[in-house]
């Protein structure tokens, strides 16, 4: 009879999330990632432009195509509901900006290279389908890059990149999670360290 049980409960959890994936249109989330990565590779990394014209794209690229305020709330997990709007308005704004001059810096790594397309795996999250890519290297296995991708209104956005099986979104919620229960300043004090780190990063170098 537990067995029986179990059996069922599986089913209906598998019969959910294959109607939740199907729901998305697994062809459109890979075409946009697609077309992402390539104006990244091919219209940023490889142009003969200077490294400022090139942040100014990122930033243009990376705005539109990272669902940035989705996963600012998800990075800061269960502290997003305790803190004030004006918290949350200079938290979102800080880590936006420190991400996305992070990723400009992170997609020079992927010069010369090309993303290989793998298909996509269904999410247990409804709305969201993971978009398959490895990375060729010059020495080694391939780099495995998983992209979530989440659809809302018919417009797909990134909410988090894992590579080599490490959730880039995850990272950042448990180092956060745990700087704001070490530190008596708490979110305000997570905040202004944000605030620093991006003010280095955009110093110039």
């Amino acid at each position: 009879m537990k067995k029986l049980l179990a059996f069922a409960v599986a089913a209906i959890v598998g019969t959910f999330c294959l109607k939740a994936y199907a729901e998305l249109d697994a062809g459109a989330a890979e075409k946009f990632i697609k077309d992402t990565t390539a104006e990244g590779v091919e219209q940023i990394i490889n142009a003969d432009v200077s490294q400022a014209e090139k942040d100014r794209r990122f930033h243009k690229l990376l705005n539109n195509a990272l669902d940035l305020d989705f996963i600012g709330q998800f990075v800061l997990g269960r502290n997003w509901k305790t803190a004030n709007p004006q918290q949350r308005e200079q938290f979102i704004t800080t880590y936006r900006d420190l991400n996305i001059l992070n990723w400009s810096k992170r997609f020079n790594e992927f010069k010369g290279k090309n993303f290989v397309f793998k298909g996509t795996t269904p999410s247990t999250s409804k709305g969201q389908i993971f978009v398959n890519t490895v990375v060729p290297m010059e020495q080694g296995e391939p780099a495995k890059v998983l992209w979530r991708v989440r659809e809302k209104n018919g417009t797909y956005k990134i909410v988090d990149i894992v590579i080599e099986g490490v959730s880039i979104a995850q990272a950042s919620r448990s180092e956060y999670t745990a700087f704001i229960k070490n530190n008596a300043g708490g979110l305000d004090a997570l905040i202004r360290d944000l605030k620093e780190k991006l003010k280095k990063a955009q110093a110039p170098k």
